[in-house]
């Protein structure tokens, strides 16, 4: 789950550290108001689950409030890697006198936590790793131990962070790492975490994410959730109790098993093709399961042909058979449809699928050959 700026650093507040707090506007008169109430230059800065805001002239500096009210009307609305602008975050500019990346993230080869800082900051992580990896300094923490503070010292002075303010940034890390745990994130970023002119530190930009399945335990970041930000198919599936994610490829996957979800992902992949999306259709594979997958699958108009891959362990292969049945009486399907069954009953399910016109193969690799012959 992905929240806005803004919702972002109101946590990190609550978690001591500090922050450029600003005013949420959704309309240019709001963004001016916002900006003659500070009384100072402000930044005007869009608020979408995206990076790479300022290179699509989604942040723009203001320095009277007409200035404010005329970017705030050319950033709403505005198109940012497929996120549309709906509200603009007005915030105090600042005077900078060196800027660093923190982040947080979960290093699950390692299975352990991550804390990354660089010298970079205000530079998107990723571009750094690719052309500057050394300067992204690197310090592994494990869940219940937690990080020592000496580490997060010695991090500062290999940043190169004067001696005089080392112990301001250790706290702030410290800090992020709290935050990281008490709020069961997957990611917690300041970029760029500032030195300001007037030797403060400040985070200017912040960012979290958060693991949907700890969920149950923070009750009120539901209310933090911008539906126009998610993908709608995603929230259909998700209300359906089934688990999709949307992908760029073009053949659609129907699949009983988050694993074999995976596995099949990587068969697609390994004989060319590319997945239009995960499905995990759950254990029991019912008729109307199967027809919302499908509804969930063509609804993508990238989607050249579909793979159904259902190993019946403890579902039974001539019960998925009828509900497969079933479900195409129900939702017009005009792509071609490869069917991997295998397990239980799996004979039975395979006759069943023959009197429907289908054919199953019986391994998950015949069925990704075929699959994406078919989509080509």
């Amino acid at each position: 789950m992905d929240i806005h700026e803004y919702q972002a650093a109101e946590i990190l507040a609550r978690h001591g550290i500090p922050v450029n707090a600003g005013t949420v506007a959704t309309t240019p008169a709001e963004a001016e108001a916002a900006a003659r109430a500070a009384g100072t230059l402000v930044a005007i800065k869009a608020q979408v689950h995206s990076g790479g805001r300022g290179k699509a002239g989604g942040i723009k500096l203001a320095r009277t409030p007409e200035e404010a009210r005329a970017a705030a009307e050319s950033i709403i609305g505005l198109d940012i890697r497929g996120h549309v602008v709906s509200k603009v975050l007005v915030v105090p500019g600042v005077g900078i006198d060196q800027e660093f990346y923190l982040g947080v993230v979960l290093d699950r080869n390692a299975r352990q936590i991550l804390i990354m800082a660089s010298a970079e900051g205000g530079v998107e992580i990723e571009e750094v790793a690719q052309t500057n990896p050394e300067k992204i300094i690197r310090i592994h923490a494990d869940p219940d131990r937690g990080v020592q503070p000496f580490q997060l010292r010695q991090m500062a002075f290999d940043l190169g962070i004067p001696a005089g303010k080392v112990a301001g940034f250790a706290a702030i890390a410290g800090s992020l790492f709290r935050a990281f745990l008490d709020e069961d994130a997957t990611l917690a970023e300041i970029n760029p975490l500032i030195i300001t002119k007037e030797g403060d530190w400040l985070a200017l930009d912040s960012k979290m994410s958060f693991d949907d399945n700890a969920l149950f335990r923070h009750g009120d970041f539901e209310a933090l959730r911008d539906m126009a930000e998610e993908n709608a198919t995603e929230l259909e599936a998700r209300q359906s109790g089934i688990s999709f994610v949307k992908l760029d490829g073009n053949i659609g996957c129907i699949v009983n098993g988050a694993g074999l979800a995976m596995a099949t992902m990587d068969a697609v992949k390994m004989h060319g093709g590319d997945p239009a999306n995960f499905l995990d259709v759950g254990g029991g594979a019912s008729a109307d399961q199967v027809a919302k997958a499908f509804g969930l699958v063509t609804a993508d108009p990238n989607v050249r042909a579909i793979l159904i891959n259902i190993f019946g362990g403890i579902t039974r292969g001539d019960v998925v058979a009828q509900g497969i049945r079933e479900a195409l009486a129900r939702v017009a399907v005009s792509v071609p449809i490869v069917v991997r069954l295998s397990g239980t009953n799996a004979e039975e399910g395979r006759a069943l699928l023959a009197e429907a016109g289908l054919t199953a193969v019986d391994t998950m690799d015949a069925a990704a050959a075929q699959v994406v012959a078919s989509a080509a």
